[in-house]
């Protein structure tokens, strides 16, 4: 077949590629808003590009594009997108994410606000997958806490944010663990573990600098709140964790956390069996865009890659690269350059992710390992952008009581897995599996 012979590297392959990051990023600044374009219709113009410019026949390129949608990487990636947002529908039906927060809130005195916020940021991302859902569901309760109490707005922010892209990073059922981990070909539950050794370490220090800034802090009418919620609310995500890190199946996982959330949701007549379904369909749904990107920039990326694209990266990055660790850094400078461009992690790993495995085959690194740095360092650039949508909504949340600088001076987690990132590749020796 004519695949087995490796094209030849180009330069000019990359165009569509330039032109699906260059429509979205083009978009996002002329409307202000880097989510206006929907992902998949910038990645289509990039498509349209490739049929044009490549110089196969329309047939040929046709099939190059359903080979590309079809790959079983992608395929597999796309399922799990399904699953995960049944999951997080119907668990956010039975009032689980309302638990969570209120959990915490109950048990945390006023000393602690600081570090505390950062714990249930990262437990609600962890759980349910997204950063973006946990900002959301614990800003308003950030500002409102510096409203009623001497606890400071910049430093609230900063550990919301932390901990948001901290469980986000660790989550099984996030977009971005699931890209990486299906990009490199290595286990949820393997990343999972490998990813704690690095990100563990920057929280604790995090969670020590926060305790001591809020030692300082007297306690006020804050004592008087009463938050309502209920534990068993809370097992589905349990499970979910539990599961994952057994080294069951994703699939089996994502089912069962499912089907436990919504037989809870039932027998505490939060809604009926046939709602439960309408529910889970509505969480496929809610997975449209990124079910579609996905697809959508297999299908190009085997267009650019039968043209010559990708080997014109790869023989770019190889020049650079003079051992493993380089080979570590170069994938790291990839996906983090990608990211600063485009202000969507999850794409960035999966516009990276096919890149990164040639390279981690190529130079024998650990598949596991080098999930781990693909998914953190999307995470990192991710969340230090002043345009990415979590910065965007703890800034619009907070009213102009805190500017950018504020929020960045007071995230210290994000600082301190890149720092522990980079100690980690530069001194950690690889075990090759």
């Amino acid at each position: 077949m004519a695949n087995k012979k490796k094209s030849s590297p180009k330069f000019s392959a990359l165009i569509p590629l330039f032109v699906f990051v260059g429509t979205f990023l083009g978009a996002g600044i002329y409307q202000n808003d880097f989510y206006a374009l929907p992902a998949p219709i910038a990645v289509i113009a990039g498509i349209i590009v490739a049929f044009l410019l490549f110089p196969q026949s329309i047939k040929s390129k046709i099939k190059t594009l359903l080979k590309g949608c079809g790959d079983n990487k992608i395929l597999t990636m796309c399922l799990i997108y399904l699953l995960a947002g049944a999951f997080a529908a119907i668990t956010n039906e039975t009032g689980s994410v309302d638990a969570i927060v209120n959990l915490g809130l109950d048990y945390i005195a006023i000393q602690y606000i600081y570090v505390g916020i950062f714990c249930i940021a990262s437990f609600l991302s962890i759980s349910t997958g997204t950063s973006v859902g946990a900002i959301v569901a614990l800003a308003p309760i950030v500002v409102g806490f510096a409203d009623k109490s001497s606890a400071d707005l910049a430093i609230l922010c900063g550990a919301l944010l932390g901990g948001s892209m901290f469980g986000d990073n660790l989550s099984v059922i996030s977009d971005t663990t699931i890209a990486a981990t299906q990009s490199l070909g290595t286990k949820m539950s393997d990343k999972f573990k490998q990813n704690i050794k690095i990100a563990v370490p920057a929280a604790l220090f995090t969670i020590a600098i926060l305790v001591f800034q809020g030692l300082g802090l007297e306690s006020d009418a804050m004592e008087t709140v009463v938050y309502n919620y209920s534990v068993v609310k809370i097992l589905p995500y349990v499970l979910v964790i539990v599961l994952s890190i057994m080294g069951v199946n994703v699939f089996v996982t994502l089912l069962l956390g499912s089907i436990s959330a919504g037989l809870l949701g039932i027998v505490y007549h939060d809604f009926t069996l046939i709602e439960a379904t309408r529910i889970a369909y509505t969480g496929f749904t809610n997975m449209t865009e990124i079910f579609l990107l996905s697809l959508l920039t297999g299908g190009l990326a085997a267009l650019v890659a039968k043209n010559g694209g990708i080997n014109f990266i790869l023989v770019s990055i190889k020049k650079r690269i003079k051992s493993k660790k380089s080979a570590q850094f170069g994938i790291a400078a990839l996906v983090s350059t990608i990211n600063l461009a485009i202000a969507n992690n999850t794409v960035s790993i999966i516009i990276a992710g096919p890149i990164a495995k040639t390279i981690n085959d190529e130079y024998d690194l650990d598949n596991k390992k080098t999930a781990s740095i693909l998914d953190i360092f999307a995470c990192i650039f991710q969340g230090l952008l002043p345009y990415g949508a979590q910065v965007l909504m703890i800034l619009s949340f907070s009213k102009g009581r805190i500017d950018y600088l504020d929020l960045m001076a007071n995230t210290w987690y994000l600082a301190l897995l890149f720092v522990y990132t980079l100690l980690f590749i530069n001194f950690k020796p690889l075990r090759i599996q």
